[in-house]
């Protein structure tokens, strides 16, 4: 199955010269859906993770479908002010502005093995913020899982030396 066929360009969203990727077609196909489980399920498998660390919103739609398919448990990274417990926080710069992210302090331990898991990697801030979150409390990135790169953004290059998968992957703008 072509994921890509599934994929819907949005020109000039969310501002001028943009083009966002929606995902959205591919949830509405449950043969689709399962495809993109599935293929994300291949590549983490193998890494035996104790968790899957997804970023609001768009991240949490497959992370968590994809941490009971490999046997993990989930952690959410959310937006600041929506957990209400201790949280460790990350700032990062996005294509089109800057965000954060924060986990709950105690939702991460040394030694614990962390999949990456989000719906897009552009620029690869997003990704990043993960990937500092998890060191941050002493865990270890076993690899970064996405549905979609736009590799013209070089965001992989941010994410070395982690390992970097993707279904689909835009080479050209």
């Amino acid at each position: 199955m072509d994921l890509r066929e599934y994929i819907r360009d949005i020109p000039d969203y969310p501002r001028q010269g943009i083009v966002f990727k929606d995902i959205t077609p591919l949830f509405l196909d449950p043969a689709a859906l399962r495809e993109a489980i599935d293929g994300l399920s291949q590549y983490a498998e193998p890494l035996r993770v104790d968790f899957v660390v997804s970023a609001e919103a768009r991240g949490f739609m497959l992370g968590g479908a994809l941490a009971v398919r490999i046997g993990a448990g989930f952690i959410p990274a959310r937006k600041p002010g929506k957990l209400p417990r201790e949280v460790n926080t990350v700032e990062y710069a996005l294509e089109y502005g800057v965000a954060a992210l924060e986990v709950h302090q105690d939702a991460l331990a040394g030694g614990a093995r962390v999949l990456v898991h989000d719906d897009l990697l552009a620029t690869g801030g997003t990704a990043r913020a993960l990937c500092d979150l998890v060191e941050q409390a002493g865990a270890d990135v076993a690899g970064c899982a996405f549905v979609i790169e736009l590799a013209f953004l070089r965001g992989r290059e941010r994410l070395a030396p982690h390992d970097v998968h993707s279904l689909i992957v835009y080479e050209d703008e």
